[in-house]
């Protein structure tokens, strides 16, 4: 499990803990997770530089952040692409054959959005590591308590949300609002499901 700390990644760890059945959960992280429990074994790493992995059976990766946490594009696409890259492909290493990754409504490697491209192109590289079972979840627009998280307020969030209740009427299924809980939820039962091939979960369809 790579970004236990962020908003899907905290649901995520949450529902691996919650299965009695996974004797051990490997957390990669700078930092460790808010959680404690006797079966994660934090590994704090520099995920430009990862160290071989042990052998694991399946690998979720919810890293993300903003262009403006980051500082620029580079540092964003470092984490949001290459990061995440780096981890499936030490995974596959590893020995996991199953991957689930949150990535964004619009990932497309040809957009013109600068951050649709980036997530579009890290779903493309995904998709040449040879996993038997990869699940992208693309959730839209996340609702969810950051500041327990202590992350940076994101304004824009915020006024999206406020606009959505308004408009739910109005705006299509696929950008509404979407708990950060469900899209995590979504994500390891279709990882456990273990259906081969690339699966894409859209937002109306985790709703």
């Amino acid at each position: 499990m790579a970004g236990a700390t962020g908003l899907v990644g905290r649901e995520v760890l949450a529902a691996l803990l919650a299965d009695r059945h996974n004797r051990t959960v490997h957390v990669l992280g700078r930092r460790a997770p808010a959680v404690q429990d006797p079966r994660i074994v934090l590994h704090q790493v520099d995920f430009a530089r990862l160290p071989v992995l042990p052998a694991v059976d399946e690998v979720y990766i919810a890293l993300g952040t903003t262009i403006k946490v980051a500082g620029s594009q580079a540092a964003f696409s470092a984490i949001d692409r290459d990061a995440v890259v780096a981890v499936a492909r030490a995974a596959h290493a590893a020995g996991a054959r199953r991957l689930g990754v949150v990535s964004a409504m619009g990932a497309d490697p040809a957009s013109r959005v600068f951050y649709n491209r980036t997530k579009g192109e890290m779903e493309q590289a995904l998709a040449t590591l040879g996993y038997t079972s990869l699940v992208i979840a693309r959730p839209s627009l996340l609702a969810g308590d950051r500041a327990r998280l202590g992350q940076p307020h994101r304004a824009g969030e915020r006024i999206g949300l406020q606009v959505s209740r308004l408009l739910r009427g109005l705006i299509p299924a696929n950008y509404l609002p979407i708990a950060a809980q469900r899209v995590a939820s979504c994500l390891v039962a279709a990882v456990r499901d273990g259906t081969p091939g690339q699966r894409v979960l859209l937002s109306g369809a985790m709703q």
